[in-house]
């Protein structure tokens, strides 16, 4: 089992910074693929960033540019570095974990934390 708990949400203003994280706890190894997800009011959750243990990464292109995950393997941890936030950047963003064992994935998940870009 994995636990996932994420810090670092708030209130920013527009084109501010934020930086979340997420400190993972359990059988984490470096070919998992840690991730942040988000979702907004009434829309789907969507694929913000991710990355794998070698360092590879994913950005949706809403925030290429702007934002930059990293990880930790060794304290297991990844954050998120959120510049020139906008309005449309309001979300609760989860943290996220995909394993694949024994060819069978499994996808964990925090609690969420809410962020939101306003005047």
């Amino acid at each position: 089992q994995v636990q996932l708990v994420e810090s670092g949400g708030g209130l920013v203003q527009p084109g501010g910074s934020l930086r979340l994280s997420c400190a993972a706890s359990g059988s984490i190894f470096n070919n998992d693929v840690m991730g942040w997800y988000r979702q907004a009011p009434g829309e789907q959750r969507e694929l913000v960033a991710s990355i794998n243990g070698g360092g590879t990464t994913e950005y949706a292109d809403s925030v290429k540019g702007r934002f930059t995950i990293s990880r930790d393997n060794a304290k297991k941890t990844v954050s998120l570095q959120m510049n020139s936030l906008s309005p449309e950047d309001t979300a609760v963003y989860y943290c996220n974990v995909n394993q694949w064992r024994w060819g069978i994935p499994t996808n964990y998940w925090g609690q969420g934390t809410q962020v939101t870009v306003s005047s």
